[in-house]
């Protein structure tokens, strides 16, 4: 399998387009012939599960042990195991999960790469990695990333819509960007199949959003447009080849 021709096949999907890893996690479950899946939410903290209608899972979730994650976790009753603690001594056995799904953690993390290394040695082959995160490769992933600290605890109740489980640390190291996923799935021999851009920061959803859209604008303009205020996310499926040499072919 050629990892630079499946870097250049990957399809981008208009931001409006619903259940896109609902989708692949049943084509995934059709191609198995209806056993169980095995599912991993790497960042349970956040309330973020998988949509999976008919499709039998086993869900188990790791996140930071964070006072706002905890209570979160604690609400959750879709999980059948939990780990909370450092995600780099977290319990993964190698090739145990089919679907590891990674919503907004890249981003908030320290030593994203080392977790991620860990995430694709307990992924099977022939497996999905879905990853959702903030990127540090937009204006909005500037701002997040610029307020730390005591302002950060101000803001967040001021800025966040009513419900929004943080402030959570922001980190924003290299892989969390469009190139630093690319450039770690071509090194590691993982095949990005698709990407969705899209715009759904905390801050662009509360009660200042449109005071929120006129700073990401300026900043915009203050990068000469490198750092788009138009999206602050990306969406990826990345599938792990049934071959573990594919890196090296």
């Amino acid at each position: 399998m050629d990892t630079l021709s499946g870097m250049s096949d990957v399809r981008w999907r208009p931001a409006t387009q619903d259940d896109l890893f609902g989708r692949r996690i049943r084509e995934l479950w059709a191609e198995q012939l209806g056993r169980r899946l095995d599912v991993l939410i790497v960042g349970c903290g956040r309330g973020e599960g998988v949509s999976a209608d008919r499709v039998e899972t086993r869900i188990t979730g790791i996140d930071e042990d964070l006072p706002a994650l905890r209570a979160a976790v604690r609400a959750r009753t879709d999980l059948a195991a939990c780990y909370l603690g450092d995600l780099r001594a977290a319990p993964l056995p190698p090739r145990a999960f089919d679907v590891v799904h990674l919503p907004f953690v890249l981003e908030r993390i320290r030593h994203a790469e080392l977790v991620l290394d860990r995430l694709e040695g307990t992924l099977r082959p022939g497996g999905l990695l879905l990853i959702r995160m903030r990127d540090r490769s937009s204006a909005y992933g500037l701002c997040d990333r610029m307020v730390r600290g005591r302002l950060r605890r101000v803001l967040w109740p001021r800025l966040a819509p009513r419900g929004a489980v943080g402030p959570l640390p922001a980190v924003y190291e290299p892989v969390a960007s469009r190139e630093g996923i690319q450039s770690y799935c071509l090194m590691r021999g993982l095949m990005i199949s698709e990407e969705l851009p899209g715009a759904s920061g905390p801050a662009l959803r509360g009660p200042h959003g449109r005071l929120v859209r006129m700073v990401c604008r300026v900043v915009e303009k203050l990068s000469g447009e490198r750092l788009p205020a138009s999206r602050d996310e990306i969406t990826f499926v990345v599938r792990k080849p049934q071959n573990h040499f594919a890196r090296l072919i």
